[in-house]
């Protein structure tokens, strides 16, 4: 049975939930329009109660090819990526921070993918669990589903930090999230409870951007009505990409050295912005610009464009070294350049329990966004975040 709370007040909210005190942060929302499914919906009645609550908030995948996904709502999140790769993590209730627990869902596009499950554990009892784990066997994580064992996980992996959940668990574990169900890993005599409030309402948003709703596959399905799952929407590939690698010793096609002055490249990149002083605040300030080539004809200038409680952000252009110079802004937000890579890794509050990231690369002639991805809830599971939900993937190659 669906609950339906965790529809009737569905709304879109950030991704990263950030403190009185958030400077910058990364937010992909998709707003989803039901016209292509509508009228199948409500022609085998399925589910009317909870599109009817959820009114405009859902848009046909049809309308929008592999469009990104990100989406939270009570202790439960979805983050669909431009292949159509859905990632849906629960955590522990959002008052509960001695037992932080985290369980990540993740399945393909395609009619016959299947569901992987991992589960990660934190706080209090962090150091004392994974030196448990790493133990071996004697000492893996059960799962427990309204008060029944269903066993262990499989060994945990100290590279990734996680373990993973047994094809049997994850089959009870999506059965369960449908309904109202008390959801516990188990430790030895540690015991960290999964919520499942806001599972629903994630599962449909996964099923409805890869064209699951109402087939036997989709996560939420109505028992008397079932179509095939003939119309289910296949992968998309990740872009191909390819990374020049920069010749800073390149020689200017002018003859001529660069030179400019700083309050003249100043105004020169106001001119990118809508609204300098609110997206590069520092651009005037006497922090230094620093330009280097990326080939005969083009270069990348930086300067500090602000900083906030915990984090910040340079500044970063692509311009002619010769006029007219047609600079264009990368981004505002850079904390990281090096070979032609730009990366944009921000907090979403202070103690660093989750990030966004953005990185672009440099094709030849211009920079490309090749990655952009969130860390999942600040919710106590470790530092830097618990997992890698991406909204854009790329394959990239490197060439010089």
């Amino acid at each position: 049975m669906i609950r339906k709370n965790d529809y009737n007040k569905l709304v879109k909210v950030p991704l990263l939930t950030n403190d009185n005190n958030a400077d910058h942060y990364n937010h992909v929302d998709s707003c989803f329009d039901l016209n292509s499914t509508l009228k199948s919906i409500f022609k085998n009645k399925l589910l009317l109660p909870i599109f009817t609550a959820m009114g405009m908030s859902l848009i046909s995948p049809m309308s929008i090819a592999a469009a990104p996904v990100a989406f939270n709502y009570q202790d439960w999140q979805v983050v669909c990526d431009n292949t159509r790769t859905c990632r849906l993590a629960g955590y522990q209730a959002e008052n509960d921070s001695e037992f932080p627990v985290s369980i990540l869902l993740t399945r393909r596009a395609g009619a016959n993918a299947s569901v992987d499950g991992k589960v990660k554990l934190g706080g209090a009892k962090e150091n004392s669990s994974k030196a448990l784990m790493q133990l071996g066997n004697r000492h893996r994580i059960s799962l427990f589903i309204n008060d029944k064992d269903l066993g262990e996980t499989k060994p945990f992996s100290a590279a990734a930090g996680d373990a993973d959940l047994t094809p049997s668990q994850v089959t009870a574990l999506l059965e369960a999230l449908t309904k109202s169900s008390k959801i516990e890993l188990v430790l030895r005599n540690s015991r960290w409870q999964l919520s499942d409030k806001g599972a629903t309402a994630m599962m449909l948003k996964a099923d409805e951007a890869q064209g699951r709703i109402g087939t036997t596959s989709a996560f939420i399905s109505n028992e008397n009505t079932r179509k095939s799952n003939n119309g289910i929407l296949a992968s998309e590939p990740a872009p191909s990409l390819r990374l020049v690698i920069p010749d800073t010793k390149a020689t200017s096609s002018s003859n001529k050295s660069f030179s400019m002055k700083s309050s003249q490249l100043s105004t020169l990149m106001q001119n990118t912005m809508k609204d300098a002083s609110s997206d590069c605040p520092n651009l005037f300030d006497k922090s230094p610009w620093r330009v280097s080539r990326l080939n005969s004809a083009q270069l990348l200038a930086k300067h500090s464009c602000w900083t906030g409680a915990y984090n910040t952000g340079t500044g970063i252009w692509l311009l002619n070294d010769s006029k007219p110079h047609k600079p264009t802004l990368v981004t505002s937000s850079a904390t990281d350049y090096s070979n032609g890579k730009i990366s944009s890794v921000q907090k979403g509050r202070g103690i660093g329990d989750c990030a966004s990231r953005t990185d672009w690369l440099w094709t030849g002639n211009h920079f490309v966004k090749s990655h952009e991805s969130t860390t999942g809830l600040c919710r106590l599971i470790e530092a830097g975040g618990a997992w890698q939900m991406p909204t854009y993937v790329s394959e990239v190659t490197t060439s010089r």
